[in-house]
């Protein structure tokens, strides 16, 4: 005897879904972004907390005092009115460009090697987990005995800053990609360079562009230390020269200055290496 049918019975939803079907008769709602308005709260509690340390431990300390949020202003009408904040700026930024570009030059190429072959990769994966171990400042004494003290030394250091990311993100989008495609595109006919150009590249353009935006990252932080050797111009020697001259109050200046340049950086970064959207 068979047993009686029973009509289906929803199922009931759990924590994971809830919200995510919407209920008959009404229509689906997005989810809403974290507003704005909770940033701007975030950084004036950051102020409000900045402001109360600076007030507290100003008797104890100088520096200290210099830091109080008040006397920014002016430090930064004085750094603006020679010059500092903008030539420096941009000088830095050109060294940042030039050592992203060199390393995007080496380090793509080397990681479709690593990524392609396996007995280079075998070959290669010693001395590349060596290297990338060892910080990037370190080669500073051999970087100016080399390359002398300016821009040189500089380029150098935060092209082998970004080389890595970038090196070990392309390998990981080739070891990623389909053979099949590859094998597709063989059986057509294509050239190596023509699998190059049509299967390889386009596959692995988003971990390329992950490993460029982390570089960028580590190499603005590179930076700033490496233009406090042998060089008399950028926002890492603008630190150095304030230090010197006991105006600590434009040396924060220069710090907060560093991380907005690195947060627009970020941004921009995300905006012109996104993925591209389907054509409507």
């Amino acid at each position: 005897m068979s047993a009686p049918h029973r009509p289906d019975t929803p199922a009931r939803p759990t924590d994971l879904d809830d919200g995510a079907r919407p209920a008959a008769g009404r229509p689906s709602r997005r989810p809403q972004p974290i507003g704005p308005a909770w940033a701007v709260f975030g950084v004036l509690t950051a102020v409000a907390v900045w402001w109360a340390f600076t007030h507290a431990a100003a008797e104890a300390s100088t520096m200290i005092a210099a830091f109080q949020p008040e006397r920014l202003p002016g430090a930064l009408a004085s750094l603006l009115e020679r010059g500092v904040v903008v030539q420096d700026g941009l000088t830095s930024l050109w060294r940042l460009l030039a050592g992203l570009a060199a390393a995007t030059v080496v380090g793509v190429p080397l990681g479709l090697l690593i990524g392609s072959y396996r007995r280079f990769r075998w070959a290669s994966a010693p001395v590349v987990q060596f290297l990338r171990m060892v910080s990037p400042l370190s080669w500073a004494p051999v970087a100016v005995a080399l390359l002398g003290v300016g821009n040189a030394p500089v380029v150098f250091l935060v092209a082998a800053a970004a080389v890595w990311p970038i090196t070990m993100n392309t390998a990981a989008g080739v070891a990623a990609l389909d053979p099949l495609h590859l094998r597709v595109a063989r059986t057509l006919g294509a050239t190596p360079v023509e699998r190059l150009r049509t299967v390889v590249m386009p596959s692995i353009r988003p971990f390329v562009m992950t490993g460029v935006r982390l570089a960028l990252g580590i190499s603005w932080v590179v930076i700033v230390p490496a233009e406090m050797l042998g060089v008399s111009s950028g926002l890492g020697y603008e630190i150095l020269n304030a230090r010197d001259r006991l105006a600590y109050d434009e040396m924060l200046v220069v710090i907060l200055v560093i991380g907005l340049i690195g947060m627009v950086l970020d941004g921009l970064a995300q905006w012109l290496l996104r993925e591209p959207g389907p054509r409507r």
